[in-house]
């Protein structure tokens, strides 16, 4: 089994930032791609960023150039950069991570998994 651990979410000033983090542990032996999705009330779940293993980022393309994602692949653990946020980019944002885990024995899976989702509130 995997886990990811989201961190960083928050109640932030129309204008300000915040720094999301998710870290993944388990059973892994590779992570792939990972990404940040978003879901606000009343839409349905919707791309923010993803990250290939190579730190190539893809982003939606209304969000460019506010948000940057990255990640960490010694510590398993991508990050979402939000700058410049608006009362619209609030949701409860999402990881998502692509892993090759260690089933046992000679054994291996490829699996989606997702974090519990972190609150980001933008308001004045």
């Amino acid at each position: 089994q995997v886990q990811l651990v989201e961190s960083g979410g928050g109640l932030v000033q129309p204008g300000g930032s915040l720094r999301l983090s998710c870290a993944a542990s388990g059973s892994i032996f590779s992570v792939n791609a990972m990404g940040w999705y978003r879901q606000a009330p009343g839409n349905q779940r919707e791309l923010v960023a993803t990250i290939t293993s190579r730190s190539i980022g893809n982003y939606a393309d209304s969000l460019k150039g506010r948000f940057i994602i990255s990640r960490d692949s010694a510590k398993n653990t991508v990050y979402l950069q939000m700058n410049s946020l608006k009362p619209e980019d609030t949701a409860v944002y999402y990881c998502n991570a692509d892993v090759t885990e260690h089933l046992g024995g000679s054994s291996y899976g490829r699996v989606s998994y997702w974090g519990q989702g972190t609150q980001v509130t933008v308001s004045s």
